[in-house]
């Protein structure tokens, strides 16, 4: 007997280990040019929403198509440090000749290094230095300008007092409560394609295409990145009249693949009466995945747009739910809960069924303010369920049922 129950032991403690969690991804294909901005939002909402899932192991769109560095701006960051190091020792050393004439090589060359670069450093430290540099000589005016850039960088930077005269810290300070550093201008940043995520001076801003307004004058460095294409950058002078950025961004190998497929895929994404779909299935086969949300997102109207989605068991190709909805854009910020609640309403559904009103009134004995706070999240509220022994009278009750 002691030899069977050994034998057991190893089958029982297979049978009980837990599922592996399925790989999920939520992928929206716009069918429209107003739509691509507004379908990468939609798109990053319901991976958060699907993440809140246990089962699930979701996969964003950056893990599967990546987010790119731009190699020759890697390699021009890397040179720009050691121009900046070496403008340094020239400065220190009080040969500000050769400073000038290196820090000026290290400007030209973080020209082509904003897509390498989350901070301003080592442009702002370059900027600093330069001006330096035109106020020794006596070039107050030239220096200005520079410390101009600077503020609009990094209106917090600190010089360091070893380093600069107290003359330089002076003018940097009037440079600052001057008419010019208070003026404004705006950036109207667009990217083909379009719902790209812009940085700007190393802060998020929103997605192309994207306007914004009351920016400082003077330089502020531009990111520009999207899942599947190589990132992209740039030095933006901003000025009081309007200025414009345009990026034509490059994709990769792997989102070339992908965008090959979506033709098929979206016509069956809409075919919500045809139960399964071949496309699907190749898809997620190319990708690995065992679970995909997969959607179409039309313009309908301005800032209204329409969203089918349906939700994949990609192995097999089977639909297991669909929905269609028309959305009022994102005002208010309420674009985020919308998709989350489509989300877990879909996903709740096909996991384990919706609760079953006993009443044939729907409304029997619901105050109208149960579902407030209480979105299923990742199934969660199903799960507790299940758990609850039913010792305990009071388990489950907040007191307020009666109100």
């Amino acid at each position: 007997m002691k030899v069977l129950a050994l034998a057991l032991l190893p089958a029982l403690a297979l049978a009980a280990a837990p599922a592996a969690p399925k790989r999920t991804a939520a992928l929206l294909i716009p069918m429209d040019p107003p739509s691509e901005s507004a379908s990468v939002q939609m798109e990053g909402y319901m991976s958060d929403a699907l993440g809140q899932f246990a089962n699930f192991s979701v996969r964003k769109s950056s893990d599967l198509f990546g987010l790119p560095d731009d190699e020759a701006a890697q390699a021009s960051l890397q040179r720009a440090k050691k121009g900046y190091e070496e403008s340094v020792k020239s400065f220190d050393a009080k040969d500000y000749e050769d400073a000038e004439h290196k820090v000026r090589a290290t400007m030209k060359e973080l020209q082509t290094a904003t897509a390498a670069m989350r901070s301003c450093s080592p442009l702002c430290d370059s900027l600093a230095l330069y001006g330096a540099i035109l106020q020794l000589r006596g070039d107050v005016e030239e220096a200005k300008l520079a410390i101009i850039d600077l503020i609009a960088l990094a209106p917090t930077f600190e010089l360091n007092p070893k380093r600069f005269s107290r003359d330089f810290i002076t003018l940097r300070v009037q440079v600052a409560t001057s008419r010019t550093s208070q003026l404004r201008g705006s950036a109207n940043i667009k990217s083909r394609p379009a719902g790209a995520r812009v940085y700007v001076d190393g802060e998020p801003q929103g997605y192309t295409p994207l306007t914004i307004s009351a920016m400082t004058v003077g330089k502020h460095l531009v990111r520009i990145e999207r899942p599947g294409f190589r990132q992209h950058g740039e030095v933006m002078e901003v000025t009081p009249d309007d200025v414009e950025v345009n990026a034509n961004l490059s994709p990769t190998p792997a989102y070339k693949a992908y965008d090959a497929q979506l033709d098929r895929v979206a016509g069956d994404v809409g075919r919500t009466n045809v139960p399964s779909s071949a496309a699907v299935m190749n898809l997620g086969k190319s990708l690995k995945l065992d679970r995909a949300l997969l959607g179409t997102v039309r313009a309908v109207g301005d800032g209204t747009s329409e969203l089918t989605v349906s939700l994949f068991d990609t192995t097999s190709g089977k639909r297991l739910g669909s929905r269609r909805m028309v959305l009022q854009g994102d005002e208010f910020g309420q674009l985020k809960s919308e998709m989350e609640r489509v989300v877990n309403q879909m996903v709740n559904t096909v996991e384990g069924g919706e609760k079953v009103v006993r009443s044939s009134d729907p409304l029997d004995g619901r105050a109208g303010t149960e579902d407030w706070g209480a979105e299923d999240r990742g199934g969660r509220t199903r799960q507790s369920e299940k758990k609850r022994s039913g010792k305990d009278p009071l388990d489950g009750v907040s007191g307020t049922e009666e109100w």
